[in-house]
């Protein structure tokens, strides 16, 4: 009995060095144990993401999946410089990865760099053409288009991102804009009554509507 109770002494004893030993590191860090930067992300807590991976980068700078969620995040917060130097240094370590190659396409296209966001948004279709951006790259791309004034390249690239979210209201009035701005009024009409049809509060919409039905009525 004494030699059983000795050793859960020390099993005791030596799960207390245990918690100490992992209490200080994670002390030292600055981070609990749970802490997840792409749990935070996913939350909206999108300062909390950037200052987690800040500190796993410091630690660790081969860190992929580090540079990933912070240039998501700092996407999010506006901070476009800041997305694209962290998305270069990740490029530096996959060259190829799907995930940077699109961070760099949005922050060249929020900072209206339009060509060098086409080349990204063009590499990362070629890299993953089923990846989970594909619809929102599709739609960057048609509006790319359209502020270059290729409204029927805007056509085909809003109706392919449309075909993967087609329930996006707001996607389906910029459609009908391009096709409208094409020449294509009829088509253009189907697009802005779709988009209505899923938001009846889309003004733009409203607004292209009685534009095409006052054109075709001349």
């Amino acid at each position: 009995m004494n030699v059983k109770r000795s050793v859960h002494a020390v099993f005791l004893v030596q799960m207390f060095f245990w918690c100490a030993q992992l209490y200080a590191q994670n002390q030292d860090t600055g981070r609990s144990e749970n802490t997840d930067a792409l749990a935070e992300y996913r939350a909206g807590n999108y300062q909390r993401a950037v200052s987690i991976c800040q500190d796993e980068i410091a630690r660790d700078p081969s860190n992929l999946e580090s540079h990933v969620v912070i240039g998501w995040s700092l996407l999010k917060l506006g901070r476009y410089d800041e997305a694209r130097t962290y998305a270069q240094n990740g490029r530096r370590l996959n060259y190829y990865d799907a995930r940077i190659v699109e961070i760099l396409g949005e922050a060249s296209y929020f900072q209206g760099q339009n060509a060098e966001a086409l080349v990204f948004f063009e590499e990362y279709i070629g890299l993953a053409p089923d990846g989970s951006r594909i619809d929102i790259v599709y739609y960057y791309i048609g509006e790319i288009f359209i502020r270059q004034g290729r409204f029927r390249h805007a056509d085909i690239s809003l109706s392919t991102a449309l075909h993967y979210v087609p329930l996006n209201a707001a996607w389906w009035t910029r459609l009908g804009y391009a096709r409208e701005q094409a020449g294509e009024p009829v088509e253009a009409l189907k697009a802005y009554e779709k988009a209505l049809a899923l938001d009846a509060q889309l003004a733009d919409a409203r607004r292209g509507i009685d534009r095409i039905r006052v054109s075709l009525s001349r």
